[in-house]
């Protein structure tokens, strides 16, 4: 489900500011009546005409001018050979970091801590685990956990996670599960973030773990290498600079 890339270098992008035209509530409305499940995000106009671009939060679909044919699949500028339409995704899924709600996450620093990350992460996903083991190779790093326990993978990831967050030093506690596979201690009665985290996850389109967010907004999944993410974080230090 992780397909497409942005219409943006094919397309002016004054045309995908465009907030609202005259098809876009008439297909948001024909989706709603059929797809009460589809949650849609935002509507534009594509390079070709009568065809329309719908984002619904983790992926794109194309729809003609009353949502009558949908079509599923990437979008490809036979030309230069490029995704367009995972450029584009790409683009919708740029996250204004600075907004993520930081105190509801674990807090870990690494040396400076000078570059930043926010890793959306589920204590039982052997996926995040694997991350884990990769960050633990980075130096020069803040790392942001936000804990995503998805129960229904996962049964006891929701206790698991309420006990991280619940312990006298949340970051050894997460560690030491992550890495060394030591349970945390059954926590007392503590409020947690973990009912928002999943709203903030749904909103930003996020429906798997490790989801990976860089200081320059830019979204990663799955559990990168370490070599890549210190490629990824060096160009993410250069981009926030460059704004």
């Amino acid at each position: 489900m992780r397909i497409m890339k942005t219409l943006l270098t094919a397309f002016p992008f004054a045309l995908f500011a465009l907030s609202s035209y005259a098809n876009e509530a008439e297909i948001r409305e024909a989706i709603a009546a059929r797809y009460a499940k589809v949650q849609v995000k935002s509507v534009n106009p594509t390079p070709i005409p009568g065809l329309y671009e719908v984002f619904v939060g983790d992926h794109i679909l194309y729809a003609d001018e009353k949502a009558d044919h949908i079509l599923m699949g990437p979008l490809v500028d036979t030309q230069t050979r490029t995704n367009l339409t995972q450029q584009r995704l790409d683009e919708l899924k740029i996250v204004n970091f600075d907004s993520l709600p930081l105190d509801k996450a674990i807090k870990i620093v690494k040396g400076n801590g000078e570059r930043r990350i926010a890793v959306f992460s589920d204590p039982d996903c052997p996926f995040c685990r694997r991350l884990e083991k990769e960050l633990s190779l980075l130096d020069n790093l803040t790392i942001y956990v936000f804990l995503l326990p998805l129960a229904e993978l996962h049964p006891q990831a929701v206790e698991t996670a309420r006990n991280i967050w619940c312990s006298a030093d949340r970051v050894s506690a997460w560690n030491h599960y992550m890495l060394e596979d030591k349970k945390p201690a059954v926590a007392g009665d503590c409020q947690t973030p973990i009912a928002d985290i999943a709203t903030i996850a749904n909103e930003l389109g996020i429906n798997g773990t490790p989801a990976i967010i860089l200081a320059d907004g830019r979204r990663l999944e799955g559990a990168l290498p370490a070599a890549s993410l210190e490629k990824l974080l060096a160009q993410s230090l250069v981009r926030r600079a460059q704004r």
